[in-house]
């Protein structure tokens, strides 16, 4: 048996400008995933995804070595079906064996488990963590399986591999991977929300590749930004941060900032994290701020310590 593991991930600074060269600031999360690979004697590759609380939500069979596509059951009240799901499965694998020409090529078989340790809806990173299992089992980059297969800035692929915060640049269509000393002082006033919706990050990209203008300027001033939230000692001088962060990328994407439009009576400040519209928001915040947001509905309110390596 071998089995692999990913870590989850967040982006606290650089959503959307990440994927123009800016430095963002990402954080592995304790929440993941993991794959757990058997051996059978049936030339087959048999499938099973589950959720944090044990259940199949997607199971498959493949025919081996052709990883020709036998039969798919989905089980989820998310919108989808278990042949689109098995087709993406499929063109991941078959990427991944064209990097690597002898991976699955087996007169035996596989039973392959993955196991997510979050919710899925949370966008914690269930497609970046398989991915790198994937990758791991493989062989291969997982960058270049990522960009292959599907696309984005890597940024959670870093995240998966990486214990520690990050700072995380592409240049020239590589990326640039720094870890990164990042335990704010204030840690205990920090909180991460989730929205109660997942929100689709190829969505949130292609919208800002149709509104982006010329913004090399932003790009740089995110960058001083997040190297300038991981010295600051002063929970007020971070918020600023936050709030000047959230007023750049607003302007670029064309979006209200996600405080102004649920927030706006809250005593703190609130950053929108990765795709804006879903997932978690960054909330500063004191031991009031858990029954703020719990009154307004959303209550999943993680403090810092829980979420974060």
């Amino acid at each position: 048996m071998k089995e692999f593991y990913s870590n989850g991930k967040l982006l606290l600074t650089g959503e959307y400008v990440v994927l123009d060269g800016a430095t963002s600031l990402a954080v592995p999360t304790k929440y993941g995933q993991n794959l757990v690979i058997e051996s059978v004697e049936e030339p087959v590759l048999v499938w099973g995804s589950f959720t944090d609380e044990g259940n199949c939500w997607f199971e498959a069979q493949f025919s081996l070595p052709k990883l020709r596509l036998t039969s798919a059951t989905f089980n989820s009240d998310e919108d989808g079906n278990s042949e689109t799901i098995a087709e993406t499965l499929q063109n991941m694998l078959q990427e991944a064996r064209k990097l690597n020409p002898n991976f699955l090529q087996t007169e035996k078989g596989y039973f392959v488990k993955t196991n997510l340790t979050f919710p899925k809806d949370w966008g914690l990173g269930s497609s970046s963590t398989l991915i790198n299992n994937i990758a791991t089992w493989a062989n291969v980059n997982p960058f270049d399986l990522l960009w292959n297969a599907f696309s984005g800035s890597g940024y959670d692929i870093a995240c998966a591999k990486h214990n520690t915060p990050i700072f995380y640049t592409l240049k020239d269509s590589k990326p640039i991977i720094s870890e990164v000393n990042f335990s704010p002082t204030f840690k205990d006033n920090l909180f991460f929300v989730y929205l109660n919706q997942k929100q689709n990050s190829r969505e949130g990209i292609k919208r800002y590749r149709e509104k982006k203008q010329l913004i090399e300027r932003e790009i740089n001033r995110i960058s001083e930004i997040s190297k300038k939230m991981i010295s600051t000692k002063s929970l007020s001088e971070f918020e600023l941060y936050i709030a000047e962060h959230e007023t750049i990328i607003s302007s670029i994407v064309e979006l209200p900032k996600v405080k102004d439009l649920l927030f706006s009576d809250y005593f703190g400040q609130v950053k929108s994290l990765g795709a804006w519209g879903g997932d978690f928001v960054l909330a500063t915040g004191n031991q009031d701020t858990p029954e703020f947001f719990k009154q307004k509905g959303y209550t999943t309110v993680i403090p810092y310590k829980d979420m974060i390596l």
